[in-house]
């Protein structure tokens, strides 16, 4: 199988990319290498077995071509190139929009002139939702609960584009979703909460988990936007990459389809609950400080992976407790790669 992995070289499109070369899959790797970390990535790739590497941006319309006449025949298209941040998409709202929409729109056209249409599976976000103003939260001493949300929030639920960042992903999850419609273009959108995991290089906009765990170990002051008592599903990079899998193994079952997908309601926590969590495997206290809420900033998001679940015969199986010590073990093996790329 030949496979189009763009943002290859990030947190997630690298450990997908990993698997599929594992599996001995062609894969080709599209990545303009602008995040953080992304060239540590690509070289630990490079480590683990053959593929080829384009450096690129899919902003580039002539470049997204060459890809595809130069390698005919396509089967899949992971498409996790993107700008990831609401703060930046406050910062720069154009930048994120040629990023997020113009790039996933260039994508889709070079997809829908091929005579042979690839999947592509594409990776939006919970921030399609908006605030979710609506949610009856109750207030504990450690975290946020939803009263009218028992199983988490899924597909049937209202869009509500809130933030640059939320609508030029949005426009990008609904023109994925059209391009099926329309063209008969195979697609598949996963609307992603916090994934989590190895070779995450988080950063305070993006990656939260990850970011609190390397501010902790390099002994920094960690800033909580809020009360910290925000919820959120975590699901570990591990049980995304067997999803991904799995929803090429069933794609013709799946194509066209939305699926909310996070660790779901088994899987949340609260950034204090994270906090501890980080302060007993340290034996130490965090340095921490309290700050406003940023835009957009959600409360409460947690994802209703039923529908994934019955699709694919698909659920998360490393719960918070085994992944938060995963990551933290992996951060602390590769703190000097940690170093060199963080300020």
């Amino acid at each position: 199988m030949r496979v189009l992995v763009t943002g290859g070289a990030g947190f997630i499109g690298s450990n997908v990319a990993n698997r599929l070369i594992s599996n001995g899959n062609e894969v080709i790797v599209f990545d303009n290498l602008s995040r953080r970390g992304s060239e540590l990535n690509l070289k630990w790739l490079k480590e683990n077995g053959k593929f080829t590497f384009i450096k690129g941006d899919t902003r580039d319309k002539k470049a997204v071509n060459n890809v595809f006449q130069k390698y005919s025949h396509i089967d899949v298209v992971f498409h996790f190139a993107a700008q990831t941040a609401v703060t930046t998409s406050v910062i720069n709202p154009a930048e994120d929009f040629e990023i997020n929409a113009m790039g996933t729109f260039n994508l889709l056209e070079a997809c829908r002139k091929e005579e042979n249409k690839p999947l592509v599976i594409f990776s939006s976000t919970n921030k399609v939702y908006g605030k979710l103003e609506n949610t009856q939260l109750v207030e504990k001493s450690k975290r946020y609960e939803a009263k009218n949300l028992k199983d988490g929030i899924n597909e049937s639920m209202g869009l509500d584009f809130y933030s640059p960042y939320g609508c030029s992903k949005g426009c990008a999850d609904q023109y994925v979703r059209d391009y099926s419609r329309m063209y008969d273009l195979p697609t598949i959108v996963f609307r992603m909460s916090c994934i989590y995991g190895e070779r995450q290089f988080g950063v305070e906009d993006q990656g939260w988990v990850a970011w609190f765990i390397i501010t902790a170990i390099r002994n920094r002051q960690l800033t909580i936007y809020g009360n910290g008592k925000q919820i959120r599903d975590i699901l570990f990079i591990e049980d995304y990459v067997n999803l991904c899998m799995s929803a090429v193994k069933n794609k013709d079952k799946i194509k066209g389809k939305v699926y909310n997908i996070g660790g779901g309601r088994e899987n949340t926590i609260s950034l204090l609950e994270l906090i501890d969590m980080i302060e007993d495997k340290l034996g130490r206290k965090i340095k921490c400080k309290f700050s406003e809420s940023r835009p957009g900033d959600q409360l409460f998001y947690v994802s209703d992976t039923t529908k994934a679940k019955q699709d694919m015969k698909w659920k998360p199986n490393v719960n918070v407790t085994r992944g938060v010590q995963r990551l933290y073990q992996w951060l602390i093996e590769h703190k000097k790669e940690i170093e060199s790329v963080l300020p």
